[in-house]
């Protein structure tokens, strides 16, 4: 049986290029967050991830087959209107500013949870985007590594002003999956829970109560300053928000 849960995990989805799943097997690491509930290693169980961001072909083949989610018709309370797919030449025309294979981008949580939804999948979360992404090509943690950090940190310290390259691009990291870092920004599950505090004098603030999640949530590993960013980012967004640099891909559970 879990041989066969797991090869209907890694098909790839039907009428969706480049967007296999691969098996990621069951661990544990150290996450550069502190969670107050959970004392050592976070335990990631086995889960399937897409190998590659998903792309401007693949989320046109999804608007094409769920009208309520082209430009124009998702309806506000889901998306940015201004910003929502706007690079695009016409909600079902990508055009020259949104090539096939470039990863989808200004979308909002909510187009991406729907996109994964259709697919029989969902958004990873973080803990599981941040357990893939501490791979090298060669090492499933690298990130004691200060060759590794620093070239992350390179492609963070970009201008993301210029043409995404395509996804794909990339070699596989140590999980066969690529694009983890160097392309876009990502979507997670449970990005709304990623409120933190750099400072752990506000860690007993009670004014954090107000915020969701962010009495959970302290940055345990200052040194990982990609991931940070990672972190910053993601918390200081809201569900309809979209840009420029911000993708996703999707993931499944393995029961």
């Amino acid at each position: 049986m879990h041989s066969l849960l797991l090869a209907i995990a890694l098909i790839p989805a039907a009428g969706h290029a480049g967007s296999g799943f691969v098996h990621i097997p069951a661990g544990e690491f150290r996450s550069v967050l502190k969670y107050e509930d959970v004392t050592g290693p976070v335990k990631v169980p086995a889960f399937a991830l897409m190998r590659t961001p998903v792309s401007n072909a693949d989320f046109l083949a999804f608007v094409r087959k769920h009208p309520e989610w082209q430009r124009g018709r998702a309806a506000p309370v889901f998306v940015e209107a201004d910003h929502y797919l706007s690079h695009w030449q016409s909600p079902l025309v990508p055009g020259p500013n949104a090539a096939p294979q470039q990863p989808v981008t200004r979308i909002s949580w909510f187009a991406a949870t729907a996109y994964c939804e259709s697919l029989n999948a969902r958004l990873p979360t973080w803990n599981e985007w941040e357990y893939v992404a501490a791979a090298d090509r060669t090492r499933r943690d690298a990130r004691s590594d200060p060759a590794w950090r620093e070239e992350l940190l390179r492609w963070y310290a970009e201008p993301s002003s210029g043409t995404l390259p395509p996804v794909g691009r990339q070699a596989a990291n140590a999980y066969g999956i690529q694009d983890m870092h160097g392309l876009v920004w990502e979507w997670t599950q449970d990005y709304a829970a990623m409120l933190v505090s750099g400072d752990n004098r506000t860690q007993s603030d009670p004014d954090k109560a107000k915020f969701c999640g962010a009495g959970a949530l302290a940055i345990e590993d200052k040194e990982d300053f990609a991931v940070m960013m990672r972190v910053a980012m993601l918390s200081s967004l809201e569900a309809v928000n979209s840009t420029s640099n911000l993708g996703f891909r999707c993931a499944r559970s393995i029961p």
